[in-house]
């Protein structure tokens, strides 16, 4: 048996001469059909061919409590059946209530549990052949009997304020990629293989650890991980993710960008500023730029990099009064910190996470007429200054200061040139990861291990507010990363990349997406100064969408941060409702739940001012200690499983179902050709500099605009699905819309006939009239179309030697076409040769000749 290597496959371990490759698990649970009868609900999970099958059932005699059974067996079709019909009376049958896509958790209110499902789906990104797919809408069950409901005068008010967290905007979820770690970090090699496995196997097959960081659902699930078989388990991701294809003259390279959002210290824009005891700092969001290029990729090695990037408010006490009304609240510490403990917090886990060093661009005005957020710029380089006095001088903490607003307001100098000077030296002090197997030269940055370029450390951006100016720097230093990713790749001569091109116009798009799904989360609009605004393109007439935009931000500020605030914390499992206890709403603030020091006493005595890096850390550095120290929760020799249990190449390309080409996903994502180049251009590549304005984004398909950019953020709306009971697949969705746009007529594209025209004016000639022998012809060739047996009869000339398929011999095959065969899966496993100097010299003459 050939165990080929896919994305996540590249994992390789030299151990006793041996090779080892791991493959990620595949969840087959992506079917979901919900049973119910009186006493129980039977949770019914299946592949996508319908061939494997798993039960949970689920007690509804229990008011408050959830009795969940999983046996951890996988059913055939049949004993599926039998297993569904056991336990059920004579007269009682079950009731199909639901289908779905996947299990988000479970929440306990005051009058029982709920089961939230995955009813809709959409894939927005594939990374090798693994599939991210964006929830699309869900539905809530109510799983205890009506006969043991309880009332409770507050569970719907509890309801409501718990669905106002919109699922199907922003989260993200893929059942074989875990979406919760970077790139490197899952492409890395686990320390906790056995020696047994690394003797004898050479295929295995692991889940890996999730970050904790950045599973939205973790309190939904806390219940039931330890008891579900880990199939039936979806880690959801919070934040952005969109993919763009930049087409090289057809080869298809995707630009991809994941925005993974904390979920610790979550909320809003004025009601979570600074950091708390543990380091948090509010609007933590880790942005990751993905580069591969297919054309070049095979099933053994990838051509794929990526670039790690971060924005989080300043860590420290501070916060914003708005019990005023006024445009800017007044900025205070509401503790000393004369030691920095909080930053040193913040910094550790930075260290612990990425590696050193932390790059920190610090975008806070530094002089102000009026002291406001200069206090800021202050207190951070104060902190910094003190807690690299006790780093080793190869692991400071790097500080760069850009007064962006103070520049952007100067006539002579250059926002967007002065941010590549400081994208071009912070990147060269990180690096990035990439994979690459023909690199073209080593980069002089990053960390060299085993072929591979891994980044070390991050880029850590801030403003105020983490909004605005934070993106337009993230965006700049994206670009720099982008052309660096592009030339190691062997795609560009030099890396470098101009503005006004289609490449660096797609990515532009891309960033401002980026920041206005994550301006709404935490702000409640979009952006207000957008990269244009910097680069100073934006027309006059933006300045008006700019005041609405403020105005937004403010209302949503002012009046509605609150019920989102309840809405997160009641979601993050931060509140747990009790009927005893005063409820969400009646409490004026919630700082005791984001500061636990505040209602239990934690003793500082083990702690030392001087030394607040962990040791298990600073022997990781400069590469971090989740990727050193990484483990797997399960490991499975291939051998003993099933292909589909691992195989994603089968599972991306759906073999068990029929496809429609147009329907597939690179017809779906963003593409530089389609969406951003202009039209009648003689030079078709993506780095050439356009003069002539490229496709106004107004005109961009629909497909590469955020979903949330409708004005709602993912905690203002109610959830949709309340009334929903059945799932689309992909397939369904796509079908829909088909025939929604066949049906649909545009009163702009409809004929008017004013009067008759000629044929001789249309065509150019009369039409002859129709003969009746033609008319007779294409009756037949219709009636040939429907049934052919009644037009044609094929009657064999010579009745065949072989009576049965099976006795027919097996053919010899030659060498010559035997050598061209494993010639041909050899490219297809390890890619094309390299072309040497006579390759070179006919292809010169070829090109000189033409």
């Amino acid at each position: 048996m050939i165990i080929v290597r896919f994305l996540f496959s590249l994992s390789i371990m030299e151990e006793s001469n041996s090779k080892i490759k791991c493959l990620p698990a595949i969840n087959f649970v992506q079917k979901i059909g919900i049973y119910e009868s009186k006493n129980r609900y039977f949770v019914v999970g299946s592949n996508n061919a319908r061939t494997k099958y798993r039960i949970l059932k689920i007690d509804r005699t229990e008011g408050h409590e959830l009795t969940i059974i999983d046996d951890q067996v996988e059913y055939t079709e049949q004993d599926m059946i039998q297993c569904l019909s056991l336990g059920l009376h004579r007269n009682t049958g079950l009731n199909k209530i639901a289908s779905a896509f996947g299990i988000v958790g479970f929440v306990r209110l005051l009058e029982g549990y709920y089961m939230i499902l995955i009813t809709k789906r959409r894939r927005v990104a594939v990374i090798g052949c693994e599939i991210i797919y964006k929830i699309e809408d869900t539905l809530m069950i109510y799983l205890p009997n009506d006969a043991y409901r309880i009332p409770n005068a507050n569970e719907p008010r509890y309801l409501k304020i718990f669905q106002s967290v919109d699922l199907s905007s922003n989260f993200y979820f893929s059942y074989s990629y875990d979406v919760t770690h970077t790139l490197q970090v899952n492409m890395s090699i686990s320390q906790n293989i056995p020696n047994d496995f690394s003797n004898r196997e050479h295929v295995l097959v692991t889940r890996s650890c999730p970050n904790k960081l950045f599973i939205w659902n973790h309190y939904l699930l806390k219940d039931v991980r330890s008891k579900l078989h880990p199939d039936w388990i979806l880690n959801i991701m919070h934040g952005f993710i969109s993919q763009s294809n930049v087409s090289i003259f057809g080869r298809p390279i995707y630009i991809t960008l994941i925005a993974r959002r904390s979920n610790r210290y979550a909320g809003t824009r004025f009601l979570k500023r600074g950091a708390n005891k543990n380091g948090e700092v509010g609007n933590e969001v880790e942005t990751e730029q993905i580069v591969q290029d297919l054309g070049a990729s095979c099933q053994n090695y990838m051509y794929i990099s990526s670039f790690l990037q971060m924005r989080g408010s300043v860590p420290g006490l501070w916060s914003q009064d708005m019990s005023k009304m006024v445009p800017k609240p007044t900025i205070s510490f509401e503790l000393p910190d004369p030691f920095h403990e909080i930053s040193g917090a913040h910094f550790n886990n930075l260290y612990k996470r990425y590696g050193s060093p932390t790059v920190i661009i610090n975008l806070v005005k530094k002089r102000e007429r009026k002291v406001h957020e200069s206090q800021l710029s202050d207190h951070l380089a104060s902190a910094v200054k003190y807690l690299n006095k006790f780093l080793p001088p190869c692991h400071h903490i790097q500080y760069i200061h850009f007064d962006m607003a103070r520049m952007n307001k100067s006539k002579n100098v250059n926002v967007m040139r002065r941010l590549d000077e400081i994208a071009r030296m912070a990147i060269f002090k990180t690096g990035m990861y990439i994979d690459c197997p023909r690199i073209v030269q080593r980069p002089t940055f990053g960390q060299f291990k085993n072929g591979i370029i891994h980044q070390n450390g991050i880029i850590r951006v801030n403003c105020v507010d983490c909004l605005d100016r934070t993106n337009t720097a993230q965006f700049a230093i994206g670009k720099c990363a982008l052309a660096y990713q592009l030339y190691y790749l062997g795609l560009l001569n030099t890396p470098s990349l101009e503005y006004d091109t289609d490449c660096v116009r797609l990515l532009e798009v891309s960033y401002e997406d980026h920041g206005d799904t994550l301006a709404l989360q935490y702000g409640g609009s979009q952006l207000i100064h957008r990269i244009k605004t910097y680069r100073k393109t934006a027309p006059w007439t933006s300045q008006g969408n700019d005041i609405m935009q403020t105005l937004s931000r403010y209302y949503s500020n002012t009046f509605s941060d609150t019920e989102k605030q309840n809405a997160i914390n009641l979601f993050l499992g931060l509140f747990v409702p009790n009927e005893n206890e005063p409820a969400i709403w009646e409490q004026n603030f919630d700082y005791y739940l984001h500061h636990l020091e505040a209602t239990t006493f934690l003793s500082n005595n083990q702690i030392s001012l001087t030394k607040w890096w962990d040791d298990c850390v600073m022997e990781c550095l400069p590469l971090s200690y989740m990727e050193c120290k990484k483990e797997y929760l399960e490991i499975y020799p291939a051998s003993k499983l099933h292909s589909d249990s691992y195989d994603s190449f089968s599972n991306f390309y759906k073999v068990d179902e029929f496809s429609v080409m147009s329907e597939t996903y690179p017809f779906e994502i963003s593409h530089s050709v389609k969406d951003f180049m202009p039209n009648c251009v003689t030079d078709f590549s993506p780095f050439a500099m356009r003069i002539r304005p490229g496709k106004k984004r107004e005109e961009i398909s629909g497909k590469t605009r955020n979903p949330s950019m409708t004005g709602h953020s993912s905690t203002n709306s109610i959830n949709s699905s309340s009334s929903s009971c059945s799932g689309e697949s992909d397939d369904d969705i796509s079908f829909s819309k088909r025939i929604e746009s066949m049906s649909i007529t545009s009163k702009e594209n409809s004929i008017n006939f004013d009067h008759i025209q000629t044929e001789q004016n249309y065509y150019g000639i009369n039409m002859a009239v129709t003969k009746s022998a033609d008319i007779a012809i294409y009756k037949k060739y219709i009636l040939m179309a429907i049934n052919p047996s009644s037009v044609l009869v094929v009657t064999p000339n010579s009745q065949s030697k072989y009576n049965s398929s099976f006795s027919v011999p097996v053919p010899e095959v030659n060498s010559t076409s035997i050598t061209l065969y494993e010639s041909y899966i050899e490219k297809g496993l390890i890619g094309e040769s390299i072309c040497n100097n006579n390759m070179i010299d006919q292809y010169e003459n070829y090109v000189q000749c033409s």
